[in-house]
């Protein structure tokens, strides 16, 4: 099962003999942690694997939670729940074999790092590596596997963090293919669905944009900077749904935003919406962004409506124009698409709540 990621735990005191995470550690100098996962596999698991069970098939990969799963680990992702970690599939008759096996064999240190260590939420000092069948994996992770005619309300179900500790990552081996086909079923929504969740978007920015002008020109200027924040956090969901990329957890929105292959002045737009020191600057510098990603989704050929933005009624504001989310909606053909409300969207648009959004029990909930 894949360790999905929480927020750190508050400090604790430990039982006698328990470490936390990467406290008291001996490390070498070492690469990324996906790096570090390869050589791991490469030089110890595997050739421990081909020594006591030759005649098993499975896959190997470094997916699941961690920075280092995205590629943006650095020095300070070290203090906790980083080290010698894999995740191995296998037949499920075949899980409780490998784990005994790799409990008996593996030493007690490789390259310096401590094969059994302790995690945040997790003190004991144990292996790291995670058994399991793909099928089993996808259901525990998901709650559903996308591989099997995965229903509307299966893809709305589905946050980005929780596909990216899927897709992310890297596979070092998968003999049956089942994980490989499983990372490919996740590759993007079915186009009807994506296009409602874009509309959602659309519909959710038009819904507080006259409110941060609104609260700013009544003199609440902390109150417009904290819609103008919930607004910019929508527009750049939106890039990432247009650019068909999972959105990652918050600690790395930002970072991989900048990687979109968007026109530079969203990004810079939007950090001028946070930064601007009256509400008129603020909706001038985000109408610039929800352009541009209009003119965007026009060039993928998406319907649209340019400008993005139109006058709200007889009052100095702006609003999503009218068309916008009307002419989205029209062009989705599935049936069981056009037949969920406008603008509810997907778990991840209804809620930030991070016990929510890390459970796929909770998600799916959710959405009952």
């Amino acid at each position: 099962m894949f360790l999905i990621h929480r927020p750190a735990a508050p400090e604790r005191h430990y039982p006698t003999g328990a470490r936390p995470a990467c406290k008291d550690r001996r490390v070498t100098p070492a690469p990324g942690g996906i790096a570090l996962a390869r050589s791991y596999f490469t030089e110890l698991v595997a050739p421990t694997i081909r020594r006591h069970v030759p005649e098993l098939r499975y896959a190997a990969a470094r997916l699941g939670s961690g920075s280092e799963v995205l590629g943006l680990d650095d020095e300070i992702s070290r203090d906790h729940d980083w080290g010698l970690r894999l995740q191995l599939f296998v037949a499920d008759t075949d899980v409780t074999r490998l784990r005994s096996t790799l409990e008996d064999h593996l030493p007690t240190e490789f390259d310096g790092h401590p094969v059994r260590f302790g995690f945040s939420s997790d003190p004991a000092a144990r292996l790291r590596i995670d058994v399991d069948s793909v099928d089993s994996a996808a259901k525990q992770h998901l709650g559903f596997d996308p591989r099997r005619d995965a229903s509307v309300q299966d893809w709305l179900s589905l946050s980005g963090q929780a596909v990216l500790e899927i897709t992310a990552g890297e596979v070092f081996r998968d003999d049956v293919g089942d994980l490989t086909s499983l990372r490919e079923a996740l590759a993007w929504y079915p186009n009807d669905v994506w296009r409602y969740v874009i509309a959602c978007d659309w519909q959710r920015i038009d819904q507080e944009l006259p409110l941060m002008q609104r609260a700013g020109h009544r003199g609440d200027d902390l109150g417009s900077r904290v819609i103008a924040a919930r607004l910019v956090d929508a527009t750049m969901h939106l890039g990432f749904l247009l650019c068909r990329q999972w959105v990652p957890y918050p600690k790395w929105r930002g970072t991989l935003f900048n990687r979109l292959p968007l026109h530079i002045n969203v990004a810079t737009a939007l950090s001028e919406t946070l930064t601007a020191d009256g509400w008129e600057d603020r909706a001038a510098h985000l109408a610039d962004a929800l352009d541009a990603l209009a003119d965007h989704q026009g060039q993928l050929g998406i319907p649209t409506s340019s400008p993005a933005s139109a006058p709200f009624h007889d009052r100095p504001y702006r609003h999503i124009g009218q068309s916008m989310v009307p002419r989205l909606l029209d062009s989705i053909r599935d049936s069981d698409v056009r037949a969920l409300p406008p603008g509810l969207g997907s778990v991840e648009q209804r809620s930030d709540n991070v016990d929510l959004l890390t459970s796929a029990r909770h998600r799916r909930a959710a959405l009952t």
